[in-house]
This record gives structure tokens, sequence and C-alpha cells, in this order.
């Protein structure tokens, strides 16, 4: 049995990477939504909270889909 090393650390890396990025832009998702309901106690109003926890959240849903898409072969 011959393991091809270089591409297994390829895909570790790709897998931590994307990991990361997933993560940070959901806290950036979430931070957006308190910057929201904080500006809504205030009294104001702030749709740039609004809007960036919006695409936040569905840049993470596109990755989540995409993820599914190339585990599950039916969708192939």
């Amino acid at each position: 049995m011959n393991l091809d090393w270089t591409a297994l650390g390829q895909v570790a890396a790709v897998s931590l990477a994307v990991t990361v990025a997933v993560v940070a832009v959901f806290a950036l998702g979430v931070l957006g939504l308190a910057r929201y309901e904080g500006a809504r106690e205030s009294g104001g109003t702030s749709a740039l909270g609004l809007t960036q926890a919006g695409l936040c959240f569905v840049a993470c849903a596109a990755v989540v889909a995409y993820g599914i898409y190339l585990i599950v072969p039916q969708f192939h």
C-alpha cells in the first residue's frame, strides 16, 4: 500500500483553512446580529448590521450546501 502524503497534507490544510474561514464568517454574522439588536434596543435601527448578518449566514449556508453536494452522490 502506498500513500500520497503530499495529497493527504493538502487535503488536511484546505480542510483546516475552510473550517477556520467558515467559523470566522459565522462569527461576523453573529456580530452583525449583535449590532442590529444593540441599535434596536437603543431606539435606532442598523440596517448595516442586519445586512452583514444576512450575507454572512447565506455564505455559511452556501458552503454547507456545497459540502453536502460533494458528499452525496445522487446530486451529481
